[in-house]
């Protein structure tokens, strides 16, 4: 993942890009919920869906994360993500040392975020 260079006096502040996510199609967004959610260390949150797109960024830990039909990856601190709406999240598993990430909920007007949570 790209992280900003560090920063000099001669350039106090540095700029990158670490994701540019695209939305599939217009949404009517006019806010965005963040949550700081925690899993325990080992545990799988199962295949799920959202009902609108979600960006998160990792603050602790780790997890596995994959979208149905992606390869896996594992997600660290600083490491961002995003889970399209409507599409399949096969694993957003914690690993033995657990995670703690933060995650960006677009909505539109009258929108409350919710999870489906899937079969195996």
């Amino acid at each position: 993942m790209p992280r900003a260079a560090d920063p000099t006096p001669e350039q106090p502040l540095t700029r990158t890009v670490l994701m540019d996510a695209r939305l599939l199609g217009a949404k009517d967004v006019n806010r965005v919920e963040i949550r700081e959610l925690r899993i325990l260390p080992g545990h799988a949150a199962g295949p799920h869906v959202h009902n609108g797109p979600v960006v998160g960024s990792i603050l602790a830990g780790s997890a596995v994360f994959q979208i149905e039909g992606q390869p896996e990856s594992v997600l660290r601190p600083g490491d961002v993500f995003f889970e399209p709406e409507g599409e399949r999240i096969a694993r957003f598993d914690a690993t033995d040392e657990g995670v703690t990430f933060l995650g960006y909920f677009l909505l539109s007007p009258g929108q409350d975020a919710s999870i489906t949570m899937l079969d195996q």
